[in-house]
């Protein structure tokens, strides 16, 4: 018998829709509440390295994944001159295996309606529009008051609410979500037929300049700025910067560029850390994802990180017969010290860039790449 009956988990994301799939699909009774009101219709996209897509097919929507992303398995270097001229283009390391391509880009609200329908399908019960208010624990359970005035007692609570987690302040936890120094404006549109996997520009305007294909018709494009106040721009003031800052790349670029004309599906975020010490949880309440730890997406782990987060907690529960500091220890072991080092590894490419220092790139990737390769 697992080592939970009933789970509540907060945020809809990757990794609480993860987790909520796995304890259901298992015999638990999983509750998810999202603050937001729905799946987003529009947004940009996410790289998902092999290890994820390992635990996307733990989860059972690898074949979705295949259909609606876009799968290629090297990275391209181009030059910031006239031409975008293709200086490297590198292997890419199937850390999920040699049966699944390195790395798949896609829509970002494709992938959680895909998990969010595998979820009800494994009988998970998703409320949108609704958070919680107030939590109140004891050794037995979890007492969780909601924003529409209900109220429920479960076995654990998995705060997966991201970056900003109201689970995390709720439990009272102080933790300093720093910002690396980098802007990043994004874009999503339709893909030209020159994208056929990642290329990355180094140097010229911006710190980096790039692309992924997120789908046969479809991508999103990205460039990389010092961080700054971007906040007062209006929707075709936040188009025209980017256009202007993405208008010294070309190659492919051009044919991006070309199409980029829509100024709603332009963004501006500032890349942000933090990671919370161990342990991740405060008796029956553990953090999970985003709200544990977050990194900018220097090396395209954070989707990863929080799903492999699901793929052991989940794990865990289910070879447990009860809920007890073991349980605890054994996650704290098989996940902060792996998440930590992506983490830092990941600003610290941000950081050589920032400082202008030729640090080395591939020694770092390589270790990262072995580390995740093998499963979590």
């Amino acid at each position: 018998m697992p080592a939970v009956s009933t789970v509540l988990v907060v945020g809809s994301g990757l990794a609480g829709s993860a987790a909520a799939i796995l304890l259901a699909a298992r015999g638990v009774a999983v509750d998810v509440v999202e603050i937001n009101p729905g799946v987003p219709d529009a947004g940009s996209g996410i790289t998902l390295q092999g290890n994820a897509l390992r635990e996307l097919r733990a989860l059972g929507v690898w074949e979705r994944v295949a259909e609606r992303g876009y799968g290629f398995d090297s990275l391209g270097l181009r030059a910031p001159d006239a031409d975008g001229t293709l200086l490297a283009e590198i292997p890419d390391a199937r850390t999920g295996g040699p049966d699944l391509p390195a790395t798949v880009g896609m829509s970002r609200p494709e992938l959680a309606r895909i998990l969010l329908d595998r979820a009800a399908d494994a009988g998970v019960k998703t409320r949108f529009g609704v958070t919680t208010t107030a939590l109140e624990q004891d050794a037995t359970g979890v007492d969780v008051t909601f924003s529409d005035g209900s109220a429920q007692r479960y076995d654990l609570v998995v705060g997966a609410d991201g970056i900003r987690s109201w689970t995390r302040r709720m439990l009272g936890i102080a933790l300093e979500t720093r910002a690396t120094g980098m802007g990043i404006w994004r874009a999503f549109g339709p893909r030209p037929a020159s994208v056929t996997r990642t290329d990355l520009f180094y140097g010229g305007r911006c710190h980096i300049a790039g692309y992924c294909p997120t789908g046969e018709d479809s991508l999103y494009a990205y460039v990389v700025e010092d961080a700054q106040d971007r906040s007062t721009l209006t929707p075709d003031e936040r188009l025209a910067a980017m256009r202007e800052l993405a208008a010294g790349y070309h190659g492919p670029w051009d044919d991006v560029l070309a199409t980029l004309d829509d100024p709603e599906r332009v963004h501006y975020t500032w890349f942000e850390t933090h990671v919370l010490p161990a342990p991740w949880n405060r008796g029956r309440v553990v953090l999970i994802g985003d709200a544990a730890h977050s990194c900018p997406p220097t090396l395209a782990q954070g989707g990863a990180q929080a799903l492999e987060d699901a793929a052991v907690l989940a794990e865990l529960l289910l070879a447990a017969d009860v809920l007890d500091e073991d349980l605890w220890d054994a996650f704290t072991a098989r996940r902060v010290a792996r998440a930590t080092a992506v983490v830092e590894a990941s600003n610290q490419l941000g950081q050589w860039l920032l400082d202008g220092e030729r640090g080395d790139v591939p020694g770092l990737m390589g270790r990262i790449a072995a580390l995740v390769t093998e499963p979590a």
